[in-house]
């Protein structure tokens, strides 16, 4: 270990990871895979310039590295999954009842509803992104929505369950890392997330009725699926395999065997309904990806996609922001900024302020959503007792601006899988993810009223008090 960073320091490393992302993206236009590298790197010499071995650091990476290798095995799997559902008709076949049911007036709202529904029930943004999110892009194209504002509404809603269902892992950690109970964290993130929810469905109601007066051309919409079954045995069959998948993230199958189940599920439609070939499917395109050969240019543009090569610009950038992840958590840089931060909470409203604050800035350096709820729960929920605010306040706030923020971050796991699921760039989408933008003001508004901030009574915060004594106990006994 080495000694403690000067603060200067550390906000130097921070200047040059925003100038260097700033630059490749805004004057590059580049990839952003070498501005983490550079600044992982300058971080580092920084690092050892205070005392830390390289070893150390080197292991912090990899430690880093291996939390988001879950996360790339089910991209590499989604890439997989996406091809095959393609081939298999599964994905036309949702597309082509979708065009059937929805009108452009109320697809947004629909969107963000369907989506909210699937991922309360499997407590997955990824999943719902990966399932009926692809499907509800090609349709909202079909009905002439701008795909920005589609994955906007895809992606709110699936953060909305991602936040709300027990089922969710982050829904699980945030009240782990606050010492709250899982039910009434749920049951306080009603009282944030419901009126969010509300307002972003108005705003999607609003953008929605802007295109439900434009003239969507139904003969275009026609054509489409009259392509889709000319070219693919189009059948409600079809729609089993993602019912199938979503029963098996409800019914807890861990991610990757779900997933892998679903890719199974669409070999088999691909061979039995569209008379794939098992070879080509099982190596080029379950590889490649599923290329679309219909002769209409809009089709073979939307279904052109998938396969597990697709996944390697995102798991490359995964790999590298965890490397300055792994550099900035390792030496305590981020922990750090988290102090002098918390120096500066004179209220209840300013301690809320900085807690959001803190997520965000570490689902930007460090990329990863976990750590945006795991290291300002840590850091700052002695702050929290000692104003004699509820456990529940805290883990509220982690939600609100920790996971809901996450996939607003280009290089953020989040951010990089759902722009690549859904095929829509991050800066593209980010405008009309009102749910995920909304959240942590309304969060911020109730810190500084003290609507809703619950207080401990006298008995509780007495009983927290000697809590933190034996656990201080404990720690210094384990330490001997």
């Amino acid at each position: 270990m080495g000694k403690r960073i000067p603060m200067w320091q550390i906000l130097l490393v921070m200047l040059v990871l925003m100038i260097t992302l700033m630059f490749t993206i805004i004057v590059a236009g580049g990839y952003v895979h070498i501005a983490l590298i550079v600044s992982a790197v300058f971080g580092a010499i920084i690092a050892v310039a205070n005392g830390f071995k390289w070893a150390y650091i080197e292991k912090g990476i990899i430690n880093n590295i291996g939390r988001s290798m879950q996360a790339i095995l089910i991209l590499l799997c989604i890439g997989i999954l996406i091809a095959t559902w393609i081939a298999g008709g599964i994905v036309p076949s949702m597309i082509y009842y979708g065009l059937m049911i929805l009108s452009p007036g109320i697809f947004l709202i629909a969107t963000c509803l369907i989506c909210c529904v699937v991922s309360l029930a499997t407590g997955s943004s990824w999943t719902t992104a990966g399932t009926v999110g692809i499907a509800l892009i090609g349709v909202g194209t079909g009905l002439g929505v701008p795909v920005e504002m589609a994955a906007g509404a895809i992606i709110s809603g699936a953060y909305f369950g991602d936040k709300m269902s027990p089922l969710s892992d982050t829904t699980n950690l945030a009240p782990a890392m606050a010492g709250s109970n899982l039910f009434d964290h749920v049951k306080h993130m009603i009282k944030t997330t419901g009126p969010s929810l509300i307002i972003a469905l108005i705003l999607f109601g609003v953008f929605g009725m802007g295109h439900a007066g434009e003239s969507t051309d139904m003969s275009q919409v026609d054509a489409l699926m009259s392509v889709m079954s000319d070219n693919f045995f189009i059948s409600p069959i079809l729609i089993i395999p993602p019912l199938l998948v979503i029963a098996m993230v409800v019914f807890k199958v861990p991610a990757l065997p779900g997933l892998f189940g679903g890719v199974i599920l669409g070999v088999i439609c691909a061979l039995a309904f569209q008379g794939a070939n098992f070879g080509e499917l099982t190596t080029i395109i379950a590889y490649d990806g599923f290329v679309s050969e219909t002769g209409n240019e809009f089709v073979d543009a939307l279904l052109s996609r998938g396969g597990f090569s697709s996944m390697y610009y995102t798991v490359g950038l995964i790999l590298c922001a965890m490397c300055i992840g792994g550099v900035l958590d390792s030496t305590n840089m981020l922990k750090i900024v988290c102090e002098h931060l918390l120096k500066l909470a004179k209220g209840t409203g300013s301690l809320v302020l900085i807690t959001i604050i803190t997520c965000i800035v570490t689902n930007i350096a460090a990329s990863d959503q976990y750590l945006s709820i795991v290291l300002p729960g840590r850091m700052y929920k002695e702050a929290f007792e000692d104003r004699r605010l509820k456990n529940k306040n805290l883990s509220r706030v982690l939600e609100d601006a920790g996971t809901l923020t996450s996939p607003l971050v280009p290089w953020n796991t989040c951010g990089t899988y759902q722009a690549t699921t859904l095929g829509v760039a991050t800066t593209a989408y980010l405008p009309y993810c009102f749910l995920n933008l909304i959240n942590p003001l309304v969060s911020l508004f109730y810190g500084f009223t003290g609507i809703t901030m619950e207080k401990m009574s006298d008995e509780e915060y007495e009983a927290c008090m000697r809590q933190r004594t034996l656990d201080a106990e404990l720690a210094a006994k384990s330490m001997e």
